[in-house]
Order: structure tokens, then sequence, then C-alpha cells
């Protein structure tokens, strides 16, 4: 699978005492992702990683921090504007076919890796698509009021045709 963004780590290179790896996106893999994830654009993204072997010897915890500086489009406006994500997180890479079959809400996400590789390219791409905001928002943009100049709705000419209203009895 050929990614965007890609920054493989074989395995052995992790010894006992971990190991910390900055993953600094160009400017072209930028430009990739951001058609990726549907975003104007992306002007820096980084993302620092700490690993460190689990006790099983073949699962590797991954600590990051994330810090982007992207363009987003606000849902309220449609104008572009500038935004920080950072983000802090945890995953833990796993071998291919031994994920948890349920996932539990309060461990790190496992991201199956196969031949002794890990990608931390792809977790770091990963991570900034779970860190945008779904919903972004200029701050202050309001959802705008549009005005009706023809306010009669067909309820409203169904009303007109049924007459006055009466009074109950």
């Amino acid at each position: 699978m050929t990614t965007e963004l890609s920054r493989p780590i074989v395995l052995s290179k992790i010894r006992a005492n971990g190991l910390t790896v900055v993953v600094q996106a160009t400017p072209e893999e930028c430009a990739a992702l951001a058609g990726r994830m549907e975003l104007p654009a992306i002007q820096s993204l980084e993302c620092r990683f700490v690993l460190s072997r689990d006790a099983d010897g073949v699962s590797v915890l991954a600590e990051g921090h994330l810090l982007a500086e992207v363009t987003q489009t606000c849902v309220t406006s449609a104008e572009d504007f500038a935004a920080k994500v950072e983000e802090a997180f945890a995953v833990r890479f796993v071998p291919a076919g031994t994920e948890r079959d349920d996932p539990d809400p309060d461990l790190p996400d496992e991201i199956p890796y196969e031949a002794n590789t890990i990608d931390l390219g792809e977790a770091t791409a990963e991570q900034l698509g779970l860190a945008l905001d779904p919903w972004p928002r200029i701050e202050g943009a309001t959802v705008p009021v549009i005005e009706d100049e023809d306010s009669s709705s067909p309820f409203g000419i169904l009303a007109d045709r049924a007459g006055p209203k009466r009074a109950r009895d």
C-alpha cells in the first residue's frame, strides 16, 4: 500500500530503552495529505513518537504528540481559515491478525503491522485525521438568517383555502 506519508521503522531499531522518532512531512507530502483529507491545505505537520516494546516483545507502544497547521473550511460561512491542531495520543502496533476482537475504549487503539516494520508516517496521517475538528467554524461565525420574501408555504396555502379558523365549542 502506498501512502502519502510513509516513515517505516524496523522493529529491531527499538531497543530496551526505547526510541524517539520525529516525523516531519515535506511540503509535497502535506499537499498530498490535504487532498486525501479534503482540506484546502496543510501548511505543516510534525509528530514526535516515543516507542517502547511491550513485554511480549512483538507489540510496540507509541506515545505521540502531533502538531499541525492546516487550512479548514468553515461549515457556517464556507470561508477558509487557518487552524492549529495539537494532540497527544497513544497507539499500540500489533502483528497483523492479533488485534483485539472487542476494542476497549480505555486502551490505546491498535494498528496492525506486517514484516517487522511499523509505519509512523501513516500513523501520523491517521492521527491528524482523528484530531481534525469535524465541524470547523471560524470564531464568531453565525448561521446566516435567510429571510424568505415569499412567506407562503404549501401548508400556508392549504390553511388559506380552508378559510378562517373557528373557535371550538
